[in-house]
């Protein structure tokens, strides 16, 4: 009972011109003040936009553009500034950071790693400072993927249970692929350079799954749009047709093939299952009852299993 590959007819992708750089993009948030190796000349750990910094030395001008034929990006950016020869650790020494859009900096000559990131995008380049200020325009080739879910007929979506995890387009020896960004909200825009990633949406927590690669084109954001086939189900053991939900019931969720594919606790367990056909077995002490069931998309229930009417198993 997997939703996946078979389902995506039901995407639906459009990519707009239009880029999101404000609030609402999902940015990988700075990790705060850096500790910086010791060194004489360095730029502080985080400078304001075009702040400049109290440390004399060579100016270097850093902005960014999406696409080489973008306007220059005015926030969002994190500027890390890396020596060009490895320390005794046998990393780069990080010799300073900026944060917000264009940046000017004031090191001492010498060649530098210089890296832009804005949100899960990134560039990096090699500067050489010499005695004169230097102006380094860094293109990202980065766009911006919105990810949303629907269900059948346009019926609402509770978007609190749906999460989409962001995967590379590749696979590694063992079949896997990286892990870019998880549990990324519906509606929410990610800022990634141009490329195809996997992504996987995830509508509840039990099988209502949806696999898809997406590309994203530089300077648009790529709206894909997601129709899960599931609907919410509440389970009820009750005695008689108008009777109270029973406590302290164990819930087990069987697929077509036979698995137990849910398990709960409680009187009113709530669920998200893919649409198709369900065996539901209760038990309540010493009591066994078993009900099958038919989940249709967008169509929320609620399964009673009468305990005057169910099957009665044996244990």
């Amino acid at each position: 009972m997997r939703s996946d590959y078979r389902h995506l007819k039901y995407l639906l992708i459009a990519a707009t011109a239009s880029f999101t750089t404000g609030a609402h993009a999902q940015d990988e948030p700075f990790s705060g003040d850096l500790k910086l190796p010791g060194i004489v000349n360095y730029a502080p750990a985080r400078l304001e936009n075009g702040a400049n910094s109290q440390v004399s030395g060579v100016d270097l001008f850093l902005d960014a553009l999406l696409t080489e034929e973008s306007n220059v990006i005015k926030t969002g950016l994190i500027w890390r500034i890396f020596g060009s020869e490895p320390g005794p650790d046998g990393k780069l020494p990080l010799l300073a950071s900026a944060e917000g859009g264009s940046t000017r900096l004031q090191l001492p000559a010498g060649s530098y790693l210089v890296h832009a990131a804005f949100g899960r995008a990134g560039a990096t380049t090699r500067i050489k400072l010499g005695d004169e200020p230097r102006h380094e325009t860094m293109v990202l080739n980065a766009g911006g993927l919105r990810l949303e879910g629907v269900l059948p007929d346009g019926i609402p979506m509770r978007d609190q249970k749906l999460r989409f995890n962001i995967y590379e387009d590749g696979e590694n020896d063992e079949g896997e692929r990286q892990l870019i960004l998880p549990n990324v909200r519906p509606g929410r825009t990610v800022r990634l350079n141009a490329g195809t990633y996997h992504i996987v949406s995830n509508y509840g927590d039990v099988n209502a799954t949806i696999r898809a690669d997406i590309q994203v084109e530089a300077g648009k954001t790529t709206t894909a749009k997601v129709e899960h086939r599931a609907a919410q189900v509440t389970l009820n053991l009750v005695r008689g047709k108008n009777g109270f939900p029973l406590a302290d019931t164990a819930w087990s969720v069987l697929g077509a093939s036979g698995d137990i594919i849910a398990e709960n606790v409680g009187a009113f367990p709530t669920m998200i299952l893919a649409a198709g056909d369900y065996t539901v077995i209760a038990k309540n002490k010493n009591r066994v009852f078993q009900r099958d069931i038919t989940i249709r998309a967008g169509r929320d229930i609620v399964v009673k299993v009468d305990t005057e009417t169910a099957e009665q198993l044996t244990q």
